[in-house]
């Protein structure tokens, strides 16, 4: 009876593990650091996702980059924890991207127009912007609190406006 048991464990103990990883939420089993193409089509159906409307871009010169993130404060602007990020030579004046989510839930998008399009953030040239337009100034060099940034998406098409801002 000791050895039935005592087999019995492993097979126990892994139907245990399995439990608890689907037990994990969604969000949290995202994959980070997808590059994809801006896809109008599809703000036209059915979401998630969200149609981001970008106004005030000073000039046609360099790149504008969107970035999706998880509207929590672990994931909020750090390196890396990006979900989606798409980019487009930039064009002055406004811009318009589609932007899928995984699935429902809370995000924050950051949006940076790098005029050179050298990768690099530089302060007196590249401008930048925020779900929400939050203010920007030199005490939260540009990263405002996640709770300023973030909104919901459920399963339809959202709509948000940013502005870009330059320094």
């Amino acid at each position: 009876m000791r050895n039935v048991i005592h087999r019995g464990l492993p097979a126990l103990a892994l139907a245990a593990l399995a439990g608890a990883l689907t037990a994990v939420p969604a969000m949290a089993q995202v994959q980070f650091r997808q590059q994809i193409s801006n896809d109008p089509a599809r703000c036209r159906g059915n979401g998630p996702a969200i149609r981001v409307n970008i106004s005030d871009i000073e000039s046609a010169q360099g790149t504008i980059r969107v970035q999706l993130y998880r509207g929590i404060e672990s994931d909020w602007l750090e390196t890396g924890r990006w979900i989606y990020r798409m980019e487009a030579p930039a064009r002055a004046g406004s811009m318009n991207f589609c932007m899928p989510v995984p699935q429902p839930g809370t995000y924050g998008v950051a949006v940076r127009h790098d005029v050179n399009g050298n990768g690099s953030t530089d302060i007196r040239t590249d401008g930048g912007a925020m779900s929400n337009n939050p203010s920007l100034n030199i005490f939260n060099l540009g990263k405002p609190s996640y709770t300023k940034t973030r909104f919901d998406v459920g399963s339809e098409v959202v709509t948000i406006n940013i502005r870009m801002r330059y320094f």
